[in-house]
C-alpha cells in the first residue's frame, strides 16, 4: 500500500500550486521578451519581487534572525543567489528569447537526474527504489514527447543557454535543501536575502550589455504580475516546501511544468499537440506522481542491540 505522511503530502500540494505558477510564468516571459530583453526582465523581475518581501525583514524576529546569521549562513544565501537567481533564471530568460518554451521544458527536465545523483552525495539523500522508477518513467515520457523534432533547427547559443541553466537548476536545488533543510532560518529570510542577491547581478549584467529598454505598459503588467504573484509568493512557498521534501522530490515536483507547460502553450499559444506528444504527457506525469509516493512500513522486531532499523 503506497502512503504520503500528511506533512509530505501538504508539502506536496503547495510544491504543485508554484509549479503551476511558474508554468504560466513561461507564457507571460515569452510575451514580455518581445519588447524587454532576457537579462533586463529577469532582473526587473527578481528585483521588485525582492522590494515586495523587504518589508517582512522588519519584523524584531526576523531582524533578529538576520544579526545571528553566521558567515557560513551569509556564503550559503550568496551563493544560492548568484546560482538560482542570476545563473539558473538568467540563462533560462535567454533560453526562452533563442528557443520554444517547450525545448527548454525538455532541457530542464534533464534536472531530476542531476540531482538525484548528486544528493546522493552531497544531502547524504539515497532515493528509494520507486522514486528511481518514477524518474526513469519521467525522463522516458520526456524523450517520448519531444525527440526528435524539439532539437531541429534549434541555435547551439539558445543550446548552451539552456544546458547552463540546467546545470545552475541542479546545483541551486541541493543548496536550497541544504540550507532549509535543518529549519534554523526563516523561509522569508532565505528568499529575500539570495533574491536580492541575484537581482542585482541580473539587473546590473542586462543593462550593462543590453542597455536600458523602453518598456510599454503591457511590458509593466507582466513584469508586476511576474514579480509579486509568481514570484514573491511562489518562491516563498517553495521555499517552505523544501524544508520536508527531499532534494529529488521537489525537483520532481518541478519537472510536472513540463505537462503544464504544454499544455498552456497548446490552449493559449495554439501549439498543436500529437498522439506521441500526449503519450509522453501521460508517461512524465506517472513518473512523476511514482516519485512522490512510498512504501508504508511496517514496524520492525527491535533486534538484540536495542536499535531499530
Amino acid at each position: 500500500m503506497f502512503k504520503s505522511a500528511p506533512k509530505q503530502t501538504h508539502a506536496i500540494f503547495l510544491g504543485l500550486f508554484v509549479a503551476f505558477l511558474w508554468s504560466t510564468s513561461w507564457v507571460l516571459i515569452k510575451f514580455g521578451l518581445q519588447d524587454i530583453p532576457p537579462l533586463t526582465f529577469a532582473g526587473l523581475r527578481y528585483g521588485l519581487a525582492t522590494l515586495c518581501l523587504l518589508p517582512f525583514l522588519l519584523k524584531p524576529e526576523i531582524r533578529i534572525s538576520i544579526s545571528h546569521l553566521s558567515r557560513r549562513d551569509w556564503l550559503g544565501l550568496v551563493l544560492l543567489g548568484v546560482v538560482w537567481y542570476a545563473a539558473a533564471q538568467g540563462a533560462q530568460f535567454i533560453g526562452l528569447k533563442l528557443l520554444p518554451a517547450m525545448t527548454v521544458s525538455l532541457f530542464l527536465n534533464m534536472t531530476p537526474l542531476l540531482v538525484s545523483i548528486l544528493g546522493i552525495w552531497a544531502l547524504r539523500e539515497l532515493p528509494g527504489a520507486l522514486q528511481w522508477v518514477g524518474m526513469v518513467i519521467n525522463l522516458c515520457g520526456v524523450g517520448l514527447y519531444f525527440f526528435p523534432a524539439a532539437l531541429q533547427h534549434a541555435p547551439l547559443a539558445g543550446i548552451l543557454a539552456v544546458l547552463a541553466g540546467v546545470a545552475a537548476n541542479a546545483l541551486s536545488t541541493l543548496l536550497n535543501r541544504g540550507i532549509n533543510r535543518g529549519n534554523r532560518l526563516p523561509v522569508i529570510v532565505v528568499t529575500t536575502v539570495s533574491m536580492g542577491i541575484g537581482s542585482v547581478l541580473l539587473l546590473v549584467s542586462g543593462i550593462f550589455v543590453q542597455g536600458i529598454p523602453a518598456i510599454p505598459l503591457k511590458g509593466w503588467g507582466i513584469v508586476l504580475w511576474l514579480a509579486v504573484i509568481n514570484t514573491a509568493l511562489a518562491f516563498n512557498i517553495w521555499n517552505y516546501t523544501l524544508r520536508t521534501l527531499t532534494a529529488m522530490e521537489s525537483s520532481l515536483i518541478n519537472s510536472t511544468m513540463l505537462v503544464q507547460v504544454a499544455l498552456l502553450a497548446w490552449l493559449i499559444l495554439g501549439e498543436d499537440l500529437s498522439g506521441q506528444q500526449w503519450a509522453g504527457i501521460a508517461l512524465a506525469a506517472v513518473g512523476v506522481v511514482l516519485v512522490q509516493l512510498k512504501f508504508k512500513k511496517k514496524p520492525k522486531a527491535q533486534h538484540e542491540d536495542g536499535n531499530n532499523n
